[in-house]
């Protein structure tokens, strides 16, 4: 089978590279997955550059998202079914023809669902629920805070737009230009600020750096802070968190602490959330183009594109 692998860290267009492997078989308490889509995201890209190298280990495949068709059951699984369509979640891997992992780590897909918008059922929105769940919990029942989302254009910046507008706080859209902001204001109604924004009682981060910094200044007394990205490539100023502003209230959100620490049934009723949001639409993500796995050296030609009009997808 055709799988990306990375043996070395580095920049992701010249260390991903395309090798032929042996397909594994389950053993007790796994399946064997077809991959027929697979999302390529920042989270997916950062552990390449030797980011979280401390928790990474050479090599791996990349590849946290995906939706994929059992083909072979391992011993002992009697709750999945051959041709079975699953989200396999819980590492990363999805950029192969196909994936062995352990059943409990794979989720059902509902039929009416397609495979494209299945691939991106998993990172964006449980990320969202979380973020929007911090807030509730940071705020209480009060309604009407105004949080502030950097990278408002994104897949998931819009989700939290309209997730933060369902639980009554006022969102308020961070954007970097006014091109961007001309087109989120064709979908999005509130309130649109370019780079800086006004005073604001919460903010949903996934830039970090500097644009972070300025945010996190001008935060209300008794605000909230969460840091989920840093798609700047820098970090918040620590002496900023720790000694300047005492009175806000910061933390960093990755998805993957809470999927390891919750249990199978709260997993499986976010997904169904995210499935209703896809059905709805405000949870459907726009797709720019699907890739063979094959010519995975265009795909990310094509994330880094400032000319992409939405997610990018592989086909393996």
């Amino acid at each position: 089978m055709l799988c990306a692998v990375v043996r070395a860290f580095g920049d992701p267009r010249q260390v991903i590279g395309l090798e032929e492997a042996e397909r594994p078989a389950p053993g007790p308490g796994e399946v064997e997955i077809r991959i027929r889509r697979a999302a390529i995201n920042p989270s997916d890209l950062i552990p390449v550059t030797g980011a979280y190298r401390s928790r990474t280990s050479l090599p791996f495949v990349p590849g946290f998202e995906g939706v994929g068709e059992i083909t072979r059951l391992g011993e002992g699984v009697d709750d999945l079914a051959p041709g079975q369509r699953v989200l396999p979640i819980g590492a990363s891997g999805l950029w192969q023809a196909y994936l062995v992992r352990p059943a409990a780590w794979c989720f059902a897909v509902p039929d009416d669902i397609t495979d494209d918008q299945a691939a991106m059922a998993y990172v964006n929105p449980l990320t969202a629920f979380r973020l929007v769940d911090a807030v509730k919990t940071h705020f209480g029942m009060a309604a009407g805070q105004r949080i502030g989302v950097t990278a408002a254009a994104s897949a998931i910046g819009r989700m939290l737009l309209t997730l933060l507008a369902e639980a009554s706080f006022r969102p308020v859209a961070v954007v970097r230009s006014a091109a961007t902001a001309e087109r989120l204001a064709e979908g999005f109604s509130g309130e649109i600020v370019i780079a800086n924004a006004p005073p604001l009682d919460a903010v949903l981060d996934a830039v970090g750096g500097e644009a972070g910094n300025a945010l996190f200044r001008t935060l209300h007394r008794g605000g909230a802070f969460v840091q989920y990205g840093a798609l700047s490539g820098a970090q918040l100023d620590p002496a900023l968190i720790t000694a300047r502003r005492e009175d806000v209230a910061f933390s960093f959100l990755w998805l993957r602490n809470w999927v390891h620490s919750a249990a199978h049934a709260e997993i499986a009723a976010e997904f169904e959330r995210s499935f209703a949001g896809i059905r709805a639409g405000h949870l459907a993500s726009a797709i720019d183009t699907v890739f063979a796995l094959s010519d995975l050296p265009a795909a990310l030609a094509r994330q880094d594109d400032p000319a992409r009009a939405g997610k990018l997808l592989l086909a393996p």
